[in-house]
């Protein structure tokens, strides 16, 4: 299996589901660290206000792309809506090109870290040239034409443009405490503390967060390390977990397309 839509979906939908969710989350927790897309978010107010709202609209657009594939009739419409919510801001390209990034390499290191099979190759490269594709039709310029080139990218912008900012501090809160909403009030603190333990000492500081102790690091990782054995001895999945089809809790009566991203702000798509 080479084409990469196959591939994308099959880690999406069948041998990783929970776990590319997961580090989707995280690897849009790790572009709000950036200055200016930190900024850019706090100023929509979207994440303080409707944090909600803003997290299942991204969810439904990435996985609509994500589980048809990017010529699909549906992935290409969300394409689309996509491209009309982000033209209405001026983002610089090399923004985009790490977010980009951050959707290739997050979920393989997450893999990589807590699944229960490492990805292969062949699967690693079909994810770069999957999200490769999704670039060039958000019209992303200088797209690197390798793997290795763009996690040098991911690597070095990282390293050049993370750090502390009020605005980012706001909107990293605000996603932390909408992760923590969704557990009872008092499992919250464990789950603050266990997102700061996922989170690398250079994140951490962007956002302000303390440090999670030594042993509650090892006890997180030890956890998802026996969730990993578990998967294991399991039977595969035969049936797609599709996220588009599930009921999300701003859509409990379902979703349209047009009805994602800013409310004053729909594209005409």
């Amino acid at each position: 299996m080479t084409d990469p839509k196959q591939i994308a979906h099959r880690l999406a939908c069948y041998d990783f589901p929970w776990d590319i969710t997961r580090s989707l989350e995280l690897a849009l927790f790790r572009t709000f660290a950036s200055p200016r897309i930190g900024a850019l978010l706090h100023a929509t107010g979207e994440f303080e206000r409707c944090p909600q709202k803003r997290y299942d609209d991204t969810d439904l657009i990435v996985s609509s792309i994500v589980e048809h594939g990017y010529d699909s009739e549906l992935g290409s419409k969300a394409i689309a809506h996509l491209n009309a919510i982000h033209g209405r801001f001026g983002i610089a390209n090399e923004d985009f090109l790490y977010v980009l990034s951050t959707f290739v390499f997050e979920p393989l290191r997450w893999i990589e870290r807590f699944g229960w099979r490492p990805p292969s190759i062949e699967e690693k490269q079909g994810w770069f040239e999957f999200w490769g594709e999704v670039g060039k039709r958000m019209a992303i310029r200088d797209l690197p034409g390798s793997y290795a080139e763009f996690e040098r990218y991911n690597l070095d912008y990282e390293a050049a443009h993370f750090r502390y900012t009020e605005a980012s501090r706001r909107v990293g809160d605000a996603t932390r405490e909408l992760f923590a909403s969704w557990f009872p009030r008092v499992l919250r603190p464990l789950v603050r503390a266990s997102i700061h333990a996922l989170l690398d000492a250079r994140l951490r500081e962007a956002f302000g967060f303390r440090a999670a102790s030594p042993g509650y690091v090892w006890a997180v990782d030890r956890a998802m390390q026996l969730r990993a054995h578990i998967l294991r001895l399991l039977p595969r999945r035969r049936t797609p977990r599709m996220r588009t089809e599930m009921r999300h809790r701003s859509y409990p009566d379902g979703w349209r397309l047009e009805d994602l991203g800013p409310a004053h702000k729909k594209s005409r798509d």
